[in-house]
């Protein structure tokens, strides 16, 4: 049977490894991953340098496992919109809602994603990868005949770079305000895109 103590000091190492976590990709989203030492970390979280190693092997490990987590989430969300009964229309609107409100609520996260994906994306299977979840949704829009362009990561590039471009304007002061109000228009720019030329 586990002890009381045992059971706190878990607790404890759960709570300070997702403290971790937290100040990491804060720290990762305003300064970049090589921007960031491994005791900027621990200062933010209030550990000795050396605490973080219990938790983590290196700076490079945690910023592993804060992609993997995240894009992973983003991805198997955008599985579920794919496998929603609706009409494509209809998920594309999910889709782009879904990116607006992840800006808009969690913009370290996404800045995150955004900024690092390149250095990660090599180690991430396909279930939990945004980009081919992207086009497996494509390609059922190809299937059904719901779009004009017939490559589907062709067409899943460029429903992202309609949803992305956005965001990275408002990062960089170039749009103001949320883009959750932007959302229904960015959707309607998807959609043209992606039937135009269809009879």
């Amino acid at each position: 049977m586990t002890s009381a103590m045992e059971t706190r000091t878990r607790r404890s190492g759960r709570e300070t490894r997702e403290l971790i976590e937290q100040e990491s990709l804060r720290l990762f989203a305003e300064k970049g991953v090589d921007g960031t030492s491994v005791r900027d970390i621990a200062l933010a979280v209030g550990v000795a340098d050396a605490a973080l190693y219990r938790h983590f092997e290196s700076k490079d490990a945690i910023a592993g496992e804060i992609f993997a987590k995240h894009y992973g989430v983003l991805a198997r969300s955008i599985r579920e919109i794919t496998e929603e009964p609706e009409p494509f229309r209809r998920k594309v609107a999910d889709l782009v809602a879904l990116f607006c409100h992840l800006f808009d609520d969690s913009p370290d996260v996404f800045r995150f994603i955004l900024v690092h994906q390149h250095a990660h994306l090599d180690k991430i299977d396909d279930a939990d990868n945004v980009v081919e979840q992207l086009a497996q949704m494509m390609r059922r829009a190809i299937t059904d005949g719901d779009i004009a362009v017939k490559d589907a990561n062709l067409a899943a590039a460029m429903a992202l770079g309609a949803v992305v471009q956005p965001a990275v304007f408002r990062l960089y002061g170039r749009l103001g305000g949320p883009l959750g109000p932007m959302s229904q228009r960015i959707a309607t720019s998807v959609l043209a895109a992606l039937t135009t030329d269809m009879v």
